[in-house]
Parts: C-alpha cells; structure tokens; sequence
C-alpha cells in the first residue's frame, strides 16, 4: 500500500481522526481526502454563536486548520502548522454548513503552504486561510503499518 499515494492519504486521514477529539467534538466530519488535500464539513451550532447572533470566527478558524491539517498531513509525514492567516468574508449563522476545502499549492522539503477556502452549503465564501507547514519527525500511520 506505501506505493498507492491515495490509499495512504486515506489510512492517515482515518488515523488522524480517530485520535482529534477537538474535530469530533464540534461535529467536523472529514468528507475527502487525497494526498496534498482535504474537505471538511461542521454545522453552526447554536452554542457556537458569538454576540452578534453569528459564527463565532474561532469556530470557522477551527474548521479551516483542520482540514489544513489533514491536507498537510496526508503524505503520511508527521506535520504541524508552522503559521497562518484567516481571513473573514461573510458571517456563518446558526444550522449553515460549512465545507473547508485544504488544497496544497506548494511542498518543498519540510515546508508546505496550503490555501483553504469556507464556503457554506450555498457555495458562499466565508473565509480564506493560509496555512504554513513544517514536517516534523514521524509518520502518521507506522510505516509497516501502511505497508
């Protein structure tokens, strides 16, 4: 399998969420997944509303660095985020579905950049993330393992 690019970046996707208690806990589902990219959804909950009756924009940050992180991580490597940007577009209000769509723009040694647009389930862009990666030591999923 440690030939097949897809069905790694799907083992370590699985992996991943199975150990990111943060992602389940606020209902992020991990749609897609392929190597240098990743697709996330989470619903605004009511409890999830900042003060002016919108998504708070630390939910939507949230949502756009993990699917940063599955994208980043799906080439089996142990990566964290180096730094980023968010930029807000359009408030998210309460039962929107947002989608976080991680695509890798460039990957050079230990370091990645990966763009991140949310949209909501009208195709609405919400926010824009950049993301900045360095690989650290370790895999993922143990390379015999994905063997």
């Amino acid at each position: 399998m440690h030939n097949d690019p897809q069905a790694v970046a799907v083992l370590a996707g699985k992996t991943m969420y199975e150990r990111d208690p943060a992602s389940q806990a606020l209902g992020m589902t991990l749609d897609a997944i392929r190597p240098g990219y990743a697709r996330m959804r989470m619903r605004v909950r009511d409890d999830m509303l900042n003060g002016h009756g919108t998504c708070h924009g630390g939910y939507i940050f949230m949502l756009a660095d993990s699917a940063f992180a599955f994208a980043c991580n799906s080439h089996n490597f142990n990566t964290v985020g180096a730094g980023c940007t968010i930029d807000y577009l359009a408030p998210g209000r309460a039962g929107d579905v947002l989608v976080a769509e991680a695509v890798e723009q460039a990957l050079s040694g230990k370091t990645g950049v990966y763009d991140v647009v949310v949209t909501d389930q009208d195709g609405r862009k919400i926010a824009l993330f950049r993301g900045k990666s360095h690989r650290v030591a370790g895999h993922v999923v143990p390379v015999d393992a994905a063997m």
